[in-house]
């Protein structure tokens, strides 16, 4: 982890960074994709989605959830990418929806700076490295 500043801009050069935004994603999916059958399921994608730590801290304190809750948001967060509702995640609705995802953290944030703790091999932890590398340049 690390602690970075970023804002909505950081973000929006991503994702119109078409080439890279694909290439980072498409990793992504790769790793998840544990069985290598060209789709996520949902066993392969709750890792990803407990990452998020949507209700397990409050104000950066941790809290205890309640279980059933807690498996109903990461049921409705998959639904979200699965598009088609067949079950399983495919690269392209993987894209579709991360991309939607990031353009909402994007316009949450505005053109403010935040400092947010990320991971290292995070989607906005890539944002962030491939614009300190285009300033350096």
């Amino acid at each position: 982890m690390s602690v970075e500043i970023l804002d909505g801009a950081t973000i929006m050069s991503f994702l119109e960074d078409e080439e890279a935004f694909n290439v980072l994603v498409g990793n992504r999916f790769a790793y998840l994709d544990a069985d290598h059958d060209g789709l996520l399921s949902y066993a392969e994608m709750l890792k990803e989605l407990q990452s998020l730590r949507v209700f397990e801290t409050h104000f950066g304190v941790d809290v205890e959830p309640d279980p059933d809750e807690l498996a109903r948001v990461y049921e409705s967060l998959f639904i979200q990418f699965d598009h088609n509702l067949n079950g399983t995640v495919d690269l392209e609705e993987f894209k579709k929806e991360t991309k939607q995802m990031m353009l909402a953290m994007a316009d949450g944030m505005g053109f403010l700076p935040v400092q947010m703790v990320l991971e290292e091999d995070s989607l906005l932890k890539k944002a962030v490295e491939r614009e300190c590398n285009k300033v350096s340049a």
